[in-house]
């Protein structure tokens, strides 16, 4: 099993916890302000995390201003 950061668990678990509700697409800052932390140190984790987690797929979707991110259920 992966190894997760303080960081990673909280955004694995606000993306898990998000998707099951229905949300799919997600921004950086986004989620940066509602885990109080930069949406550099997300948008750089976002990545990363698809590769370690088994509970969601993490798909860049989108750029327009800032980039968007799929979050799915696996």
């Amino acid at each position: 099993m992966a190894q997760f950061t303080e960081a990673e668990r909280r955004i694995v678990a606000y993306l898990a916890d998000s998707a099951a509700r229905g949300e799919r697409y997600f921004r950086s800052r986004n989620i940066a302000e509602a885990l109080g932390l930069s949406s550099k140190e997300v948008g750089v984790r976002l990545p990363e995390l698809d590769e370690k987690t088994e509970d969601i797929d993490i798909e860049k979707w989108g750029r327009a201003r800032s980039t968007t991110w799929k979050v799915t259920p696996r």
